[in-house]
């Protein structure tokens, strides 16, 4: 259904509002004219974001909802007996998932490239809508994560529309009328959702296929090719886009593409580790799917720095420096850690917080494993996000199986082992996908570092930053 049809009236309610995909939903719907609110349980920068825009945000989930409210929009974060869900329910206001809205989003354009794997789905996203930007193509970015320079979301036309397609209970399935589906990798997760892995990969695979073509990583052996497909990779020298010729200084790399065998461009990127390199293969691609040109393609991958809580230096402390990376999953501490180990000086400290009791359960060995790679580590307690409490996939648990480990249920407890522990020249990375990013911020500024302060903006429409 389009999104007149989804939405009943101008006046929307978001439940779980500060959410990165939530938030950027929100500001597509602002830029429409239409009355935006919504609640989370904390505030954070897009919340602060949303409200110098003028929108009504509640902090904590009320017993009524705001006045007039004609649809209310939540998250698979917000539980069934949700006060306000209640409500609505009771009242007869539509309520509508976050997925509903997305489909119904994506069909105001002409075209939707969408993007999907286990991991970097957040960062590809953010380099095809700098691709796009460079071409001058009028075009809409919903991105998972903050982007330095696009944000969460980016708008300056109705062309095409990039956006994050997710793997959590067969979300990415819900978006119909595809032109191109990106499909970066597979990796165990979210497997509280499916019966098994191979369900997890045929999901992604029916995904792609249902697209008019799509863009598979043809190295990973979890990957399906479905009959769309246009391949990337850089082992498998069949891809129909190859990087070779790769160089590397200071964790940035260039690389030349090979597109069916022959030069296409070289390629520069600013943001920091050879991940990277894959995120953009995957990105030329759906640009050279979409007949964008050489140099548009070339401009804009050179203009993303990277997306906030990707190693992000958020500050100092006593001649230490302080990263935030989103590595929630094994396989990206591993490679997080990989990076911090080569740019460090003196002692590295890490300061984890799982993510979901679920997969912390599922993923007990492989979490164990990649962090026993970590000579200084802290275990935070467990951001639950949507889930109650589980023993066996809890923060303690982790801690009790990774040797030399200590575990933290509080910011007080990290702030005593930093000033006991923390001298110059060392490097501080806290890893995780919760609310460790906000904690951190706000530890560092306890300690007294110098930390960067929440950005604010006073202006949110219509979000063209070439104004």
């Amino acid at each position: 259904m389009n999104l007149k049809n989804v939405l009943q009236g101008n006046r929307i309610h978001f439940l779980g509002i500060g959410g990165i995909s939530m938030s950027s939903l929100a500001k597509f719907l602002h830029s429409r004219n239409y009355i935006v609110s919504g609640s989370d349980i904390a505030v954070n920068e897009q919340i602060t974001h949303l409200e110098s825009m003028g929108v009504l945000v509640q902090i904590g989930h009320q017993l009524c909802l705001p006045e007039g409210v004609q649809t209310v929009v939540y998250t698979d974060a917000i539980s069934k007996d949700n006060s306000e869900l209640t409500e609505a329910k009771n009242r007869g206001i539509p309520c509508v998932s976050r997925m509903q809205l997305l489909n119904a989003v994506a069909k105001e354009f002409n075209a939707v490239i969408a993007v999907a794997g286990s991991h970097g789905k957040t960062s590809a996203t953010a380099m095809c809508s700098h691709i796009l930007y460079a071409s001058g193509l009028p075009f809409t970015a919903h991105i998972g994560g903050s982007d330095e320079l696009l944000d969460n979301f980016y708008t300056c036309g109705q062309q095409v529309f990039v956006t994050e397609a997710c793997e959590y209970k067969k979300n990415l399935l819900a978006l119909s009328e595809v032109r191109i589906a990106v499909w970066l990798n597979c990796d165990r997760d979210h497997l509280e959702c499916y019966h098994n892995f191979d369900e997890l990969k045929q999901t992604f695979y029916r995904y792609a296929l249902s697209a008019e073509r799509s863009v598979v990583n043809g190295d990973d052996e979890n990957v399906l090719l479905p009959e769309n497909a246009t391949t990337f990779g850089i082992r498998n020298r069949n891809c129909d886009y190859v990087a070779v010729s790769v160089k590397e200084s200071g964790e940035r790399y260039a690389f030349t593409v090979l597109e069916r065998g022959k030069k296409l461009c070289r390629i520069r990127l600013q943001a920091v580790g050879a991940f990277h390199i894959y995120n953009a293969l995957a990105s030329v691609a759906a640009m050279r799917c979409l007949d964008l040109d050489v140099k548009s393609i070339v401009k804009g991958l050179h203009s993303f720095t990277g997306v906030k809580r990707r190693f992000e230096k958020i500050g100092a402390y006593a001649s230490a420096e302080f990263f935030c990376d989103y590595a929630h999953h094994p396989a990206e501490i591993e490679k997080v850690l990989e990076l911090a180990k080569r740019r460090k000086k003196g002692n590295l400290f890490i300061i984890f917080q799982p993510h979901t009791y679920s997969r912390t359960k599922f993923l007990m060995d492989e979490f164990v494993k990649a962090l026993s790679k970590a000579h200084h580590l802290i275990i935070y307690k467990t951001y639950p996000a949507r889930e109650a409490y589980q023993r066996e996939g809890s923060a303690y648990e982790l801690h009790k199986k990774c040797e030399n480990s200590l575990y933290a249920e509080s910011t007080r407890e990290l702030e005593i082992f930093i000033k006991k522990s923390v001298k110059g020249g060392d490097t501080v990375l806290f890893l995780g996908a919760g609310d460790i990013y906000y904690l951190a911020k706000q530890l560092l500024l306890k300690l007294g570092g110098e930390g960067k302060r929440p950005r604010q903006k006073t202006t949110g429409i219509p979000f063209d930053v070439r104004e």
